[in-house]
This record gives structure tokens, C-alpha cells and sequence, in this order.
């Protein structure tokens, strides 16, 4: 049974509030949506960073020293994640939807909330072993431009590489995956063929919009930082943009059984948290 988190101070509450608030005024990063309880860790962990004895402190130095920017969008996001991670996952896009995916001329895949690139570089591979990269486009997206650079960059420390390997093995990898990596001084670059059909941007699902049409969708361990009507919308995006029949994967812990777009999807493999774009339940925009 799950403890019930502890409420924060009303102070702390009042503080977390304003530097939010702060934050989405005067860089338009906007978390106000996201769960309050790793909101306040985060914050918390970005106060320790810049050296502040209070967040108050942390959101004068946000309003007045814009170099703090890049550091606070580092605290206050989660990279947190492993080539092929939940290999199941990865087993089931190459057995059950790959099949289907070959029945289109050509592809394009959404992973959104990239993180440093470990999803995109998986998927990268499985595609490849799969016969379909040369005919499909990745769209990779994160509000962390920090991130989103490490993920471009696709260079991971070496020591991280046998939970990678076996993840890949585990994930019906058909090679080993140094096949695809260059080890030198303590660190893997992975082969920049892999991303060479990649196109990467930040993009906030908090605030932004559907900017195309995609067949897959994988957005892993993201919905569980947000709050329920964040869930809906990001949601709502992923609806409008997949095409029908296009498929959309989530994390362990996450679902849309009780998403306000629940009817615009139908459990393809529940277990291994993908759904299919169902054919006749439009959606709204997302606002």
C-alpha cells in the first residue's frame, strides 16, 4: 500500500508557487502541471545547486541573472533512463507492431521527452535490424535543451554498456550492440549513422502542439511526473498526432485507462503499455 505523501509547509508552498510562476512568466518553461511532490524535491535539489539558502532566493537569481537558466532546467528535469530499457518492451515493437509498421511506405516516430537519447538510439537500432530505418524519419523532443544536446551528441559513459548489452540481448537484438558504438577513454559514441534520420527539438507537451502526423509514438516514464489534467493533455497531443492505426507506448507505470482519450485508443498489448489509434473517436485539440 502506497504512503500518502506529505503535504508541504504552507510557506514552502507559497515559495514553490511564485518561483514557478517565475519560471513560466520569464522563460515560458512552464511546470506548474507537474506533481507537486517531485516538484518540490527538484526545486529543492536546483536551490542546493545554485548555493541558495532559500527558493526564494533561487527565483530572485532566475528573474535577474538569466545564466542561471540552463542549471535550473537541469534540476528541475528527469534524465533518468537506459538503452532498451523494460526489454519486454522493446520485444514486443519488434515482434507484434513491427509487422504492421512494414505495411507503410514510409515512417515517422515521435519519442517524446528524449531525455539524453537513450530511447531514440534503441529504437534507432531496432529499426534498423528491422529493415525499416532508411524509410523512416525520428522526431526526438525535449524540454531540456542540455539534454537534447547529450542525446545529438549520443555518447554514454562506458560503464554503462553491460546493462545496455544486456537489455539489447534481452530485447531480441539480432547482433551485439558494440556493433554499434566506438569505445575510447571511459566513453561509447554510438555510430552517427543512427541518428543521422533524426530530427531534434525542444518541444514542452505542457505548451506546445502537434507539429506532425507520426505512426509510433514513445513516451516513456514522462506521464508519471505530471499531474492528472497535464496527463489528459499530453495525451490529447499524442491522439492528434498519430495516424490511424499508429501506435503509442508509455511506461511500466503508466496507462490511459482513465484518460479523458481513453476512447481514442485501444489496448493493442496492455502489458507491455501500448496502445493503437482507433479509427473512428476523433479528439479535440489540445489547449
Amino acid at each position: 500500500m502506497s504512503v500518502d505523501p506529505v503535504p508541504l509547509r504552507a510557506p514552502d508552498a507559497i515559495e514553490l508557487d511564485l518561483f514557478l510562476e517565475a519560471l513560466h512568466r520569464r522563460y515560458h518553461y512552464d511546470f506548474r502541471s507537474y506533481s507537486r511532490v517531485s516538484l518540490a524535491r527538484r526545486a529543492d535539489l536546483a536551490r542546493e545547486r545554485l548555493g541558495c539558502a532559500t527558493l526564494s532566493e533561487v527565483q530572485g537569481r532566475l528573474l535577474h541573472d538569466p545564466s542561471v537558466l540552463p542549471d535550473i532546467i537541469d534540476a528541475m528535469t528527469v534524465q533518468v533512463s537506459e538503452m532498451f530499457r523494460d526489454p519486454a518492451y522493446f520485444l514486443a515493437l519488434r515482434h507484434q507492431v513491427i509487422p504492421h509498421l512494414r505495411t507503410f511506405p514510409s515512417l515517422k516516430v515521435w519519442v517524446a521527452g528524449c531525455a539524453d537519447g537513450e530511447e531514440l538510439y534503441s529504437l534507432a537500432i531496432l529499426f534498423q535490424e528491422e529493415g525499416l530505418f532508411d524509410r523512416t524519419l525520428f522526431y526526438a523532443t525535449e524540454i531540456n535543451h542540455r539534454a537534447l544536446a547529450r542525446a545529438e551528441a549520443g555518447i554514454y559513459d562506458i560503464d554503462r554498456l553491460a546493462v545496455f548489452s544486456q537489455n539489447y540481448q534481452r530485447a531480441g537484438g539480432t547482433g551485439s550492440l558494440a556493433d554499434y558504438y566506438t569505445a575510447a577513454y571511459g566513453r561509447a559514441a554510438f555510430d552517427r549513422r543512427l541518428r543521422a534520420r533524426t530530427v531534434f527539438s525542444e518541444h514542452n507537451l505542457a505548451t506546445d502542439q502537434v507539429f506532425s502526423e507520426v505512426h509510433l509514438i514513445s513516451c516513456r516514464n514522462v506521464l508519471i511526473y505530471f499531474d492528472n489534467p497535464l496527463q489528459d493533455r499530453a495525451l490529447g497531443l499524442f491522439a492528434e498526432a498519430l495516424t490511424r492505426d499508429g501506435f503509442l507506448g508509455l511506461g511500466s507505470h503508466e496507462t490511459l485507462r482513465f484518460s479523458t482519450h481513453a476512447s481514442a485508443f485501444a489496448a493493442f498489448d496492455e502489458p507491455d503499455r501500448i496502445w493503437r489509434r482507433t479509427a473512428c473517436q476523433e479528439t479535440a485539440h489540445a489547449s
